[in-house]
C-alpha cells in the first residue's frame, strides 16, 4: 500500500513540476494580440494602425509596415492597397510601394482602380481609392510577415508630432482577398 501511496505522490509531484516549468501555452499567448488572423471567407485585412510601423526620417521612401499574419486557407490572393485621397485621380505617391511575402515582392505605383465613395473609414473631404497591386500564392497554412515599404507609411505618432506629413492621399491598409474557383 505504501508503494502505491508513494508512486501516486511521485507522478503527482512530477506532473507539478512538469507543469510549472512549461510555459509554452503564456509563450503561445505572447504577441497573440499582434497577430492578424484570416476571416471565416478568407479575406485578409490589414490596417496601417496594428502594424509595426518603421520611419525613415532621412529618406521616408523606406518607411515600413509590417503585420504578423495567421493563413488558415492557403490559396492564391489579389493584394489591394486603400488610401484614403482628396483627389480621386491621381494618388500622388511619389515611389512605387513595395510589399513582400516570404520570397514574393509586389512593386507597383498605386492608382485609382477602385472608388469607394461612402466608406466608413473616411470622412469628407476624403475618399477611399483601392489600388490593385498584384497577387500572392501561399501554399500552406502558418503564420507570416507581411511587410509594405511606402513614403505614405507613417507612424500615428510621427503623424501627430509632424503636421506637415499630413497629406493628401494616406496609406490606410492592405487587404488580401482569396481568388476562388
Amino acid at each position: 500500500m505504501r508503494r502505491k501511496i508513494f508512486a501516486c505522490f511521485t507522478c503527482l509531484v512530477i506532473v507539478l513540476v512538469w507543469s510549472c516549468g512549461h510555459n509554452g501555452s503564456t509563450k503561445d499567448l505572447e504577441g497573440a494580440e499582434n497577430r492578424i488572423l484570416q476571416q471565416e471567407d478568407g479575406t485578409i485585412s490589414l490596417k496601417l494602425e496594428k502594424a509595426v510601423c518603421y520611419n525613415d526620417a532621412v529618406n521616408p521612401s523606406n518607411n515600413t509596415a509590417d503585420w504578423n499574419v495567421v493563413i488558415s486557407k492557403p490559396g492564391r490572393f489579389k493584394v489591394w492597397l486603400s488610401s484614403s485621397t482628396k483627389d480621386t485621380s491621381d494618388l500622388s505617391y511619389a515611389n512605387s510601394v513595395r510589399i513582400s511575402l516570404l520570397d514574393d515582392r509586389l512593386v507597383a505605383d498605386p492608382a485609382c482602380d477602385k472608388i469607394v465613395q461612402n466608406s466608413g473609414d473616411v470622412s469628407y473631404p476624403y475618399f477611399r481609392a483601392d489600388s490593385f497591386m498584384g497577387s500572392f500564392y501561399v501554399s500552406e497554412p502558418g503564420e507570416y510577415n507581411i511587410q509594405v515599404i511606402s513614403e505614405k507609411v507613417i507612424a500615428e505618432t510621427v503623424g501627430i508630432q509632424n503636421t506637415s506629413l499630413a497629406d493628401d492621399t494616406k496609406l490606410m491598409s492592405v487587404m488580401l482577398t482569396p481568388i476562388l474557383r
